[in-house]
């Protein structure tokens, strides 16, 4: 595994190699934020090792939404004294849909990488204790740490984390640039306003932090944020003419996998 890379002033980023998942590590005065978890006991051990290399603080923990790549690792991280903040829709689901989660997240996993599903379906699911509804503050050593939820896009729980003295966002699988954005349980007829508070946060040097691959830039933003448009009205205009999800999916701006998945989200949506 590669160690974290600072991206801004004691704001560090670890691309971790399993999903191309990022996690950010935000240092204080005494005090320390970790950005998501990861997603087994082994993987969350590890991000502790090199978070360590780093500051011995304490750490609070945030998780961006209820993704098992992102939240998995909060019985591992956890500090028993310190809070696990999140969007109140991602504690819920963490709470009192646990096993419907963990029955879709190991089905998920053994698509994606079968040999990490029998680890990832006996790790506990430790559900965050601090919720946002639209905006709460954090002091993290004389840091402000800002966390928003900008609406519902790639989940209904969706967290964007802002650093403002670092021009920082963290911006979770709000933003990908590994690969697509990701629809399974997005909300592609709101996913388009809710970057566009995104983009009314951000600066033309601001570093955001996507949930997979290199940090962004606001231009990079703003060009997804341009396809999450054109996909929005794609499915309006399809929905409204009585076209076949298939059809819509071969003019929209993704590949056909995804376009499809997003397509027929959308269609649930308006009816």
């Amino acid at each position: 595994m590669t160690g974290f890379v600072e991206v801004a002033r004691d704001v560090y980023v670890l691309r971790y190699p399993r999903f191309d998942v990022n996690v950010t590590l935000v240092v204080g005065d005494g005090e320390a934020l970790l950005v998501d978890t990861l997603c087994t006991p082994a993987q969350a051990a590890e991000l502790a090792s090199a978070a360590r290399r780093l500051t011995s603080n304490p750490w609070t923990i945030v998780n961006t939404h209820a993704h098992f790549d992102h939240c998995l690792g909060n019985a591992t991280l956890a500090d028993p004294e310190r809070p696990i903040w999140a969007h109140e829709e991602t504690a819920v689901q963490m709470r009192e849909h646990a096993d419907r989660l963990r029955r879709a997240w190991y089905a998920e996993c053994l698509t994606l990488d079968p040999q990490l599903a029998p680890e990832m379906a006996e790790t506990p699911i430790l559900a965050p204790t601090r919720t946002v509804h639209v905006r709460a503050v954090l002091d993290v050593g004389g840091r402000m740490v800002v966390l928003h939820h900008l609406g519902r896009g790639h989940t209904a729980g969706d967290l964007v984390v802002q650093v403002p003295d670092a021009d920082v966002v963290v911006a979770g699988d709000l933003i990908e640039e590994s690969g697509p954005p990701a629809f399974g349980d997005a909300y592609p007829l709101e996913w388009p306003g809710t970057l566009a508070g995104l983009l009314r946060l951000i600066s033309p040097r601001s570093v955001v932090v996507p949930g997979h691959g290199a940090p962004v830039s606001h231009d990079f933003v703003a060009g997804q944020h341009a396809d999450l448009v054109r996909l929005e009205w794609l499915i309006r205009e399809g929905e409204a003419n009585g076209s076949p999800a298939e059809a819509v999916a071969a003019r929209a701006p993704f590949d056909r996998d995804t376009a499809l998945t997003a397509v027929r989200r959308g269609y649930q949506q308006i009816r």
